[in-house]
């Protein structure tokens, strides 16, 4: 049995993947701890494993609205790096898992001589461009080197689809597919989902409105889930609109025929493994929202939207989805290809394929 410690962050789309692969481990007899924000420690707990103290990692939480400043210095958060060192001093561990945008916690990784993988939850693609761009450019005028930490990682698990993200040849990394969860479709009458991010993002409440706005009319039933930053009496709701804080979307996805998101990974994918084709409303140029929309549209599943696209341009838009069309073949493709992969299994292998030796061989006994 190994002893791994899972690094992750209070962003939204990225803690299901980490939490699946971290469940498959522990089915597998590996011992699981995880370092995350103070704010997830309940939730940590909750899902059986034992949450590591963070003590000096910043406050931080996914529903506030962030500056850029603020999103920096979490990714930088050398914090969570000082906290990671405590634990393994306090206890050693065969494999860290960092999440990919912990960059400061991939750093102390990378410095103490600790095995560790890290984990790319969004597409790769959006990944690497970011670091060479402006976040990279602010993170080593701090002292951060994410380029040299990549590289020194035992492997990188990439949860993408190769359809949709092309992921950089050569090195460590692992493409093993989304992990989102799954159940058999629902026969149901036309069902529009309507949801933004769980993440604070700016001007969420006008967007939601407009999209509110465009569903109103459509010859199907629209679920608006508004999330913790809007409040649903915030909006005006037209006849034939229900709007709820909080629906859970493995219940909603097998009776959707068209989703209405902001191109967040994780939703999308889920999206797709329901057969169901996407229009991206962007909410923030900086993130991967613009990249994964376009992707679906040169796969044939979706459509980008503008950022400030007006409230006619979405019901056009989302109509287009609901009707038949070549466009519902392209996400059933899609969707046989996120159902096949089994990602969580497949991270989970790529870990235990970089253990040491030594607990490889004690987690391999412990099997028989």
């Amino acid at each position: 049995m190994a002893e791994v410690v899972v690094v992750t962050w209070d962003g939204g789309g990225n803690v299901p993947p980490a939490l699946a692969i971290t469940r498959e481990l522990a089915a597998r007899g590996h011992g699981i701890r995880v370092l995350g924000h103070p704010a997830q420690r309940a939730a940590i707990e909750a899902a059986g494993f034992a949450a590591v103290p963070a003590e000096h990692a910043r406050d931080f939480r996914a529903g506030d609205e962030h500056t850029t400043r603020e999103l920096l210095a979490t990714f930088g958060d050398r914090g969570m790096g000082r906290d990671l060192l405590a634990e393994l001093a306090r206890r050693p561990a065969d494999l860290v898992l960092v999440d990919a945008l912990m960059l400061g916690a991939l750093e102390a990784a990378r410095g103490c001589g600790v095995r560790y993988a890290v984990l790319v939850h969004c597409y790769d693609e959006y990944y690497h461009g970011a670091l060479r761009g402006p976040l990279g450019l602010l993170l080593r005028a701090t002292g951060l080197r994410p380029g040299r930490a990549l590289r020194e990682a035992a492997v990188r698990v990439v949860t993408t689809l190769p359809d949709l993200d092309t992921v950089r040849p050569g090195g460590v990394a692992r493409q093993v597919g989304p992990i989102v969860p799954w159940r058999p479709r629902v026969d149901a009458e036309p069902t529009v989902l309507v949801s933004l991010s769980t993440f604070g993002y700016d001007g969420m409440t006008e967007r939601l409105q407009a999209a509110v706005d465009g569903c109103a009319g459509l010859a199907a039933r629209v679920v608006v889930t508004s999330g913790p930053r809007v409040d649903p009496s915030a909006l005006r709701v037209p006849p034939g609109v229900e709007v709820h804080r909080f629906v859970p979307h493995d219940e909603l996805f097998p009776r959707v025929t068209a989703l209405l998101g902001h191109g967040g990974h994780g939703t999308t994918m889920a999206a797709l493994a329901h057969d169901v084709p996407v229009a991206v409303l962007p909410l923030d140029p900086r993130a991967d929202h613009r990249m994964v929309g376009r992707s679906l549209e040169r796969a044939g599943a979706g459509r980008l939207l503008g950022r400030t696209a007006s409230a006619d341009e979405i019901g056009a838009t989302v109509r287009g989805l609901l009707a038949d069309g070549p466009h519902r073949a392209a996400a059933a493709r899609l969707g046989a290809r996120v159902r096949a992969a089994s990602g969580a299994a497949g991270g989970a292998d790529a870990l235990e394929a970089v253990l040491p030796e030594s607990a490889r061989a004690v987690a391999s006994g412990s099997e028989g």
